[in-house]
């Protein structure tokens, strides 16, 4: 990619496929941006970019590829693909960008320094990388499952479907409440829906929701 190419994408701002680091972060906050975009639908990350959009670049080109190297190695699992390549900036000064596409291993997780070292799937959201719900997890996990799905229309089918005709949109918890059932099981049937394509997960910030898919 040229410079002049990067200052276009990057005039954009941040969003669901760009994030920039001014440079290199600690390896675990690297590794949750490149596992929200392979868990998504892949992104970029522009290191050497303020928050602002000033392209700035970093002295030591070198150093933070190793850094980006350690960070996907040690704290993404399943492994991720990425590439990488320098942008000059200035004689001293590269623009690294990091390319990851969306994965086909996925869901990916985030190594953690406990016990057992498991810790939290990310995806893309707007312009952040948060925790994936547990739905979307389990969405991930069979996306790619060639199987068919079998379920029963039974009454709380029924019932959330009159739901979401009347007032278009339904939380896990929503489900679980008028449903009387436990967030667990409302999760899993809402999950059970959405693989046979009569619903749709909505993913926002503050939560996910489902709608029918017309």
């Amino acid at each position: 990619m040229t410079l002049e190419e990067a200052r276009r994408i990057v005039a954009k701002g941040e969003g669901l496929y760009t994030e920039f680091k001014t440079r290199v972060p600690s390896p675990d906050r690297l590794a949750r941006e490149v596992i929200a975009f392979a868990n998504t639908n892949g992104g970029r990350v522009f290191i050497g970019v303020d928050d602002e959009g000033g392209i700035i670049g970093v002295k030591d080109s070198f150093e933070e590829e190793f850094a980006i190297q350690e960070a996907v190695g040690l704290y993404c699992r399943p492994a991720i693909k990425w590439r990488s390549e320098r942008i000059p900036v200035t004689n001293k000064r590269d623009v690294i960008l990091v390319t990851v596409p969306k994965s086909k291993r996925k869901p990916h997780f985030i190594v953690q320094n406990d016990e057992d070292g498991s810790g939290p799937a990310l995806v893309r959201i707007e312009d952040s990388s948060v925790e994936a719900s547990p739905e979307s997890v389990a969405l991930m996990q069979t996306e790619y499952d060639p199987d068919g799905v079998h379920f029963e229309f039974g009454e709380k089918e029924l019932l959330l479907m009159r739901y979401l005709e009347q007032y278009g949109k339904i939380s896990v918890q929503g489900f679980a409440q008028i449903a009387d059932m436990e967030r667990d099981e409302a999760g899993k049937l809402l999950v059970t829906l959405t693989r046979a394509r009569v619903l749709v997960q909505n993913r926002e910030v503050r939560g996910d929701y489902f709608t029918i898919a017309y």
